[in-house]
């Protein structure tokens, strides 16, 4: 019965510091309660001492569990402070940093200010001093100008006056230029008319040899003409059906009368078959030895109508 009653307080007593493990630490502490199974004066007073130091133990392991507790939630509350602490930290330090930056950039444009109104000023002095130097130029140049304009009307009036000089003495040097001229004008015009008359007579003479020569050439050609084509009709071969027909034939001939080439231009062409047979029959034609008709026979056209 003992060993009962210690077992029934020792499960009591695990299940009283399972609740206070498990319970919220932040509410009242718990009442512990004595339960005594048996009120009875006669319960060994081993029982009630073991009951005793059970439940010493039990309070002295709540009271570590609770001031564990209570370090963690201090630990973890200066945690956040300290987070807290640094959070507000980098703000400021953020804050400081905007603010730095904010006067750097405040510099920098009041810089940037006073720079271009450094440039402004800069420019408007050399706008100056180049309005200034352009001035000392115009006034150099328009000094230059008038002394050149003074030298040069100086000159002008000397020059002018040796032009007159000049112009007297050429006057007078052409005039005697021009008379000499005029003599000599006369003497070329009449030594001109002189020969022009004589000139012209000499082209009438001229034309009237050359129109006999021509009148020889042609008659010379005209010879030559049919001389060829008499040569040509002697190796003619004609039949009746070529009775009133003719074909026209180009010949081309070298200088001692040898046929180089020869083509028909159009007509009948029995005639003009016979016409070239006879040709080639031929191989040479009568040409003249003077040049000028040569020339006139070298590349002739001829209409060939056998006779009968």
């Amino acid at each position: 019965m003992q060993n009962s009653i210690l077992k029934s307080v020792g499960l009591h007593g695990a299940i009283g510091a399972l609740l206070l493990i498990t319970a919220d630490f932040h509410a009242p502490e718990p009442t512990v309660m004595e339960v005594v199974l048996n009120p009875q004066s006669n319960l060994d007073e081993n029982v009630v001492e073991a009951v005793a130091v059970d439940q010493q133990e039990v309070e002295s392991k709540l009271a570590e569990l609770k001031a564990q507790e209570q370090k963690k939630k201090r630990e973890e509350e200066a945690r956040i402070r300290d987070l807290e602490r640094r959070a507000q930290e980098a703000k400021e330090a953020r804050e400081e940093e905007a603010r730095r930056i904010k006067k750097l950039e405040q510099e920098r444009e009041a810089k940037e200010t006073e720079r271009r109104e450094a440039e402004a000023q800069a420019k408007k002095a050399r706008a100056v001093e180049k309005k200034q130097r352009e001035e000392a130029e115009k006034a150099q140049k328009e000094k230059l100008e008038a002394e050149k304009a003074a030298k040069a009307a100086a000159d002008k009036r000397r020059k002018e006056e040796d032009a007159l000089k000049k112009a007297e003495d050429l006057r007078k040097k052409r005039e005697a230029e021009e008379k000499r001229k005029a003599e000599e004008a006369e003497k070329r015009r009449q030594k001109a008319l002189e020969e022009q008359l004589m000139q012209e007579q000499l082209a009438r003479e001229a034309a009237a040899r050359s129109k006999v020569r021509q009148q020889q050439v042609l008659s010379e050609v005209d010879k030559y003409k049919a001389l060829i084509i008499n040569r040509i009709q002697q190796n003619l071969l004609i039949d009746d059906s070529m009775s009133g027909k003719e074909c026209r034939i180009n010949i081309r001939l070298a200088f001692n009368g040898l046929v180089t080439q020869a083509t028909p231009l159009g007509g009948d062409p029995l005639v003009c078959d016979a016409a070239m047979r006879a040709i080639r029959i031929a191989e040479t034609l009568p040409v003249s030895p003077d040049r000028e008709v040569f020339e006139q026979l070298k590349n002739i056209n001829l209409t060939i109508r056998p006779s009968f």
